[in-house]
């Protein structure tokens, strides 16, 4: 392990000219080397700034001592690397996971008041650096991603984005379908307009996540699909429209959708549903196109896309330490 303030990476085997004969000598004089937050970011542990925050919190030992400065380079082939106490190489790849979160767990890796958290559900020891994509409250529940692929974990957050995301929600009174049309539309709130959404109410039988007794009468079942991530936005949507959520779970994610997990547990994607979302995501499906309701054109999410750019830019978000870090 080298500390040094030079930019750039030097490669076991490079070979350099023989003084007395101008040939190159075959045996590597300099080790591969490099940066230790790229070397993090090559494995598969997080982001390049994620592996910042990892080392300067103490979280990285070379050679078995704690390295939080920034300007140290490894040799690859010599140094043995750990994170959390797990041992990080260079033919790791990026991990990509899905849980299904249950109600009662905050969304982030560590809590200093030890309430319990996603963290304690997913495999943090076998895949060092791995973090939620995005949020879910704490009484939310269904599907959350998790990677240590920070760059894509960027992409699917970012504002420009527009990725879909999926929300069933047992809501508080008689709601109709007339009554969502203010949230078809773009409804404000109290941080701006936000973006039209597609909305509709659903049945008891598509309604299972959120009434698996069934929709009670003063109750209704609604399935919202958003293409922002404002803090708490379907249920501030909703309640504007005087309708509060009892329950809220996320059943749909950039196109991928909850299943073959049971709640509390985590699958690994499918190389497919990497693809997916490295393609940016693509539309849901909704509840109304699969029992065939006549009022799905209306929903169409091809007929939504064109419409975020005439009600300004989207909120900030929050930066990555702090979706990292809860």
């Amino acid at each position: 392990m080298t500390r040094t303030n030079e930019v750039g990476e030097t490669r076991a085997g490079a070979a350099v000219p023989n003084a007395d004969t101008h040939e190159s000598d075959t045996q590597p004089v300099y080790p591969h080397t490099m940066r230790l937050q790229r070397f993090l970011a090559r494995a598969g542990v997080a982001s390049r700034r994620g592996s910042e925050d990892l080392m300067t919190a103490g979280r990285v030992t070379v050679n078995g001592q704690v390295a939080t400065e920034l300007g140290t380079k490894v040799d690859v082939d010599r140094d043995h690397i750990e994170v959390d106490g797990m041992p990080v190489k260079l033919n790791q790849g990026a991990v990509y996971l899905m849980l299904y979160k249950p109600t009662g767990y905050l969304t982030t890796m560590s809590d200093p008041q030890e309430r319990p958290c996603v963290a304690d559900l997913v495999p943090r020891d076998r895949f060092p650096g791995l973090f939620p994509v995005g949020r879910l409250d704490r009484d939310t529940t269904g599907l959350l991603l998790f990677t240590t692929d920070g760059d894509l974990s960027q992409d699917l957050l970012h504002p420009s984005k527009h990725v879909y995301k999926t929300y069933q929600a047992l809501v508080d009174g008689d709601l109709t379908d007339r009554d969502l049309k203010p949230l078809r539309r773009g409804i404000e709130l109290d941080d701006g307009l936000c973006q039209p959404a597609i909305c509709l109410v659903i049945t008891a039988r598509e309604a299972e996540a959120v009434a698996p007794q069934g929709v009670k009468p003063g109750t209704t079942a609604v399935e919202v699909i958003i293409r922002e991530g404002r803090k708490n936005q379907v249920k501030r949507m909703l309640s504007k429209i005087h309708h509060p959520v009892i329950r809220l779970h996320r059943c749909n994610f950039a196109g991928l959708e909850l299943k073959d997990v049971a709640k509390g547990s985590w699958r690994e994607l499918t190389d497919r549903e990497v693809q997916i979302l490295k393609a940016g995501g693509i539309p849901p499906k909704q509840a109304s196109s699969k029992r065939g309701n006549p009022n799905a054109t209306a929903a169409n999410p091809a007929t939504r896309t064109r419409h975020h750019g005439s009600h300004g830019s989207a909120p900030k978000r929050n930066t990555y330490r702090e979706r990292y870090t809860g």
